[in-house]
């Protein structure tokens, strides 16, 4: 007798960020989202989105947090959000099986093709992963000093481009882009996060990352791996006024 074939997962997949949450699921495509800001806790975040998909169906949830993730659950509190985030029982909350990795280590499997990937997410602050052979390693790469008296993120961040211009911060992303590549040797870099799109020109092997790119990172987390294309992870220890949806449906697909 023949095994049973198993029903795809349907996931919720979460974005969490220093100015929204983002949310699509398997069987929501439309992108959805609702404002978060330095005073979100992880239990109000949580509460609205429960509001916002009571009528949605899925059996697991994905999380992009924006800070330190080990063994599946945020390792301290996030530099743009309220507290209470670590420790905080997200499987209960949601009452279903929950993974959790560095947002911008969910945002680099989205977009990951081949080889050895940089990701720089240019957001509120400065996220970072690196992804070697399907494996996606969360980095903290926006906390290293820069120069005076300040971080990668202090300057690539939204507060920098804010302080700089846009002019000056474009510039500044075009030089860190050479000094991390020069760092780490990768094959390309995707630069990611609301403020990539205001760039006017990219280094060389650069390319913009998708719009998309952290829903479809979520989904890859609960992928049975299959074809060997799609085997993407991430590294061991790593796991781990509101906006309705939207009033015209989006083209835009998530997978």
């Amino acid at each position: 007798m023949s095994a049973k074939r198993r029903r795809p997962l349907n996931t919720l997949v979460v974005d969490v960020g220093g100015t929204h949450i983002k949310f699509a699921a398997t069987a929501h495509e439309d992108l959805c989202k609702y404002p978060s800001g330095p005073r979100m806790t992880a239990s109000e975040m949580v509460d609205r989105l429960l509001k916002l998909t009571r009528d949605w169906r899925y059996d697991v949830v994905s999380i992009g947090y924006p800070g330190v993730v080990r063994d599946g659950a945020p390792a301290r509190e996030p530099h743009n959000l309220g507290s209470g985030w670590v420790g905080f029982d997200f499987a209960a909350a949601f009452g279903r099986p929950v993974r959790i990795v560095n947002d911008a280590a969910m945002q680099a499997l989205g977009d990951y093709r081949s080889g050895t990937m940089l990701f720089l997410g240019l957001g509120t602050g400065l996220g970072s992963a690196l992804v070697v052979d399907g494996i996606a390693v969360p980095m903290e790469l926006g906390h290293l000093p820069r120069r005076k008296g300040r971080n990668y993120e202090d300057y690539l961040g939204n507060k920098g481009r804010k302080r700089l211009g846009n002019k000056k911060w474009r510039a500044e992303v075009l030089q860190v882009a050479c000094v991390f590549r020069n760092a780490l040797l990768p094959d390309e870099i995707v630069l990611g996060g609301g403020n990539a799109r205001r760039l006017k020109q990219l280094p060389p092997h650069t390319r913009l990352g998708e719009d998309l790119a952290a829903i479809r990172g979520g989904l890859r987390l609960w992928e049975t791996p299959g074809r060997k294309k799609n085997v993407v992870t991430t590294a061991p220890g790593s796991l781990g006024a509101s906006v309705r949806k939207p009033k015209r449906r989006q083209k835009r697909r998530i997978i």
